[in-house]
């Protein structure tokens, strides 16, 4: 395989430099534009069609409301069908993986692992194969064959009024409670749904059927 063009999409400019030149150390890959948000990785993937897009699953708040690298994905498989998204990011949790795969993404890496895997999901999501980092697959594998555990009655409660906005503080005071026991609660919760943070465990807990809008089940 010869000439792989990129667009890289990460809001950090040090993480594109250094992708930059750790993929263009390979004699196949060249990077041919960076993207600063999603939206302008959608905008340059629409234009320039590169052969894979190396998107960012969670970009700096923006004061008019950014996209993330999954509504990114989704977009791009509309708008550029033919254009592959791997998304790279240091979230490994399950329920953003499987969003990502959901939205069109053909493959999940995270930062953290060796150069020898980024660049075989690379060329492997060129090639139209679903590549992902051995610590999803087997957080995926782990999950396939033991049942979802349970979150407690009190920890719906706490995923209930996370779910209205409340902080740590107020949580406790909601359910008359120190402090360090909804941390702990929260550290329970992240760990059951798969997930790292806490729009991501609200998001989880309404797939899984565990809050309504506006309530629990």
């Amino acid at each position: 395989m010869s000439g792989l063009r990129l667009l890289i999409a990460d809001d950090h400019a040090v993480v594109r430099a250094g992708l930059r030149a750790l993929l263009e150390g390979e004699p196949d890959l060249a990077v041919v534009a960076e993207a600063g948000s999603a939206e302008d990785g959608i905008r340059l993937a629409v234009e320039l069609r590169p052969d894979v897009v190396l998107m960012d699953l969670r970009f700096a708040a923006d004061p008019a409301g950014g996209l993330d690298g999954i509504e990114a994905a989704r977009r791009l498989s509309i708008e550029a069908p033919g254009v592959p998204v791997l998304m790279l990011t240091s979230y490994s949790g399950r329920a953003d993986v499987l969003r990502a795969l959901a939205a069109g993404a053909r493959g999940y890496v995270l930062k953290a692992g060796p150069p020898e895997e980024l660049f075989r999901a690379v060329r492997g999501a060129a090639q139209g194969t679903v590549a992902l980092a051995p610590e999803v697959v087997g957080g995926l594998v782990s999950q396939a064959v033991s049942p979802e555990p349970e979150l407690t009655d009190r920890e719906v409660e706490v995923v209930t009024l996370l779910a209205r906005g409340l902080g740590n503080r107020a949580i406790a005071q909601s359910l008359f409670l120190g402090e360090a026991t909804v941390k702990t609660h929260l550290v329970r919760i992240y760990r059951k749904l798969g997930v790292e943070n806490r729009a991501a465990a609200v998001s989880e807990a309404v797939r899984r059927g565990l809050l309504e809008v506006g309530g629990p089940r």
